[in-house]
């Protein structure tokens, strides 16, 4: 088996920032319009009132503040509430998609910490909750537009797409397909989102990472992370979900069904996934001859200020701090795949040569990603 590091990474985000009081607003306004227009009914118990949603609630539920959305615009009209076409979709270059947009900037990113040129990649990965379209490729795409070598093809994995695009870049390297790889996980998720629900409203904001993976002897990179060992999950669960898929192609009617749209059951997923992901990174650690006294840091999915906090406690024994378990979701929100790696390339910096950490992806699926990671 090949030595494989991450030997950069980076991250691009919209430059809308939306908070929690405007998303509050616009919700809280449309809770109005429709108890107003359905009043009768209301009234005669044939339909439930709608109930108000809180910047408070919002924050103590999630720990999110705000998030960055590719278009603010629809989701903050009452009467539309949901994005429409991105300001970045203008064609200055021909067919670009507006993932692809994003996606070149968090690849210039990694790119430049591992010391690479586009011309160096071999295979590019978008390994992405969701993608723009279905053909061709945005993998393909991104490595015309970046002027990557080789091929690109896309893969999917929900939130454990960034980690399971990584263990597909190392398989790929170990089997000598390629060697220097470059695996872009754009979560593109506001089309998903049913902004009329007071639950959900307010989880997802849009936001793209990149990762460069190679052989450890022929990296250039002065912050290279070698990964000492992976370890995969899967067990099927539809308590987290989005339906919209080539049915929309069949029932377009279903474009405005706020039920295919993401919903999840918060309470069912964390009695059943946080357990999971605990012992899933106990097992992992145990594989590897560790501990998690071995461990500098923990890079967690960004999901749930409370997930996290319950997640690292179960696993020190202790209530983590920000050093030993940072949060970024409060500025970024839920970035489904891509969170753990912002969190990954903010706070990787002050590690010294020999030091551990743990990455470890938990989301729909349910999946579960654990890559065990030591500075060269």
């Amino acid at each position: 088996m090949k030595s494989v590091v991450i030997s950069g990474t980076g991250y691009s985000h919209p430059k809308h920032a939306v908070s929690n009081d405007q998303l509050v607003d616009t919700f809280n306004k449309y809770v109005d319009m429709f108890n107003a227009e359905n009043a009768a009914d209301i009234e005669a118990g044939s339909v439930q009132a709608l109930t108000h949603s809180s910047s408070a609630f919002i924050e103590k539920a999630s720990g999110i503040k705000q998030r960055y959305l590719m278009d603010p615009k629809g989701v903050t009209d009452h009467t539309v509430m949901f994005p429409q076409l991105s300001d970045m979709a203008s064609d200055d270059v021909a067919n670009q998609s507006v993932q692809v947009k994003m996606m070149l900037a968090a690849a210039k990113n990694a790119l430049a910490e591992a010391k690479l040129e586009p011309s160096d990649i071999d295979l590019v990965i978008n390994s992405s909750s969701l993608t723009e379209r279905i053909a061709p490729s945005i993998g393909i795409e991104l490595a015309r537009d970046l002027g990557t070598r080789g091929f690109a093809y896309d893969m999917a994995m929900g939130c454990s797409s960034a980690t399971f695009g990584m263990s597909s870049a190392i398989d790929h390297i170990n089997g000598g397909t390629a060697s220097k790889v470059l695996v872009v996980t754009c979560e593109y998720l506001s089309p998903a989102m049913n902004y009329r629900d007071r639950d959900s409203h307010f989880i997802f904001g849009d936001a793209c990472v990149a990762m460069v993976l190679e052989i450890e002897g022929e990296t250039k990179s002065d912050t290279a992370f070698k990964v000492l060992s992976r370890k995969l999950f899967t067990e099927f669960s539809d308590n987290i979900a989005a339906g919209f898929g080539s049915r929309a192609l069949l029932e377009p009617e279903l474009i405005r069904d706020q039920s295919m749209r993401f919903s999840q059951n918060g309470r069912t997923v964390f009695k059943e996934l946080v357990p999971m992901v605990v012992n899933l990174v106990q097992e992992h650690l145990a594989e590897t001859d560790l501990s998690v006294e071995d461990l500098r840091r923990m890079w967690l999915h960004q999901a749930n200020i409370n997930m996290n906090k319950f997640a690292a406690k179960k696993l020190l024994g202790h209530d983590a701090s920000n050093d030993e378990s940072p949060i970024i979701l409060d500025e970024f929100a839920n970035t489904g795949g891509a969170g753990l790696i912002i969190a990954f390339n903010n706070y990787k910096q002050d590690f010294k040569s020999g030091e551990k950490g743990v990455i470890c992806s938990f989301g729909a699926g349910y999946s579960i990603g654990s890559l065990i990671v030591e500075r060269v």
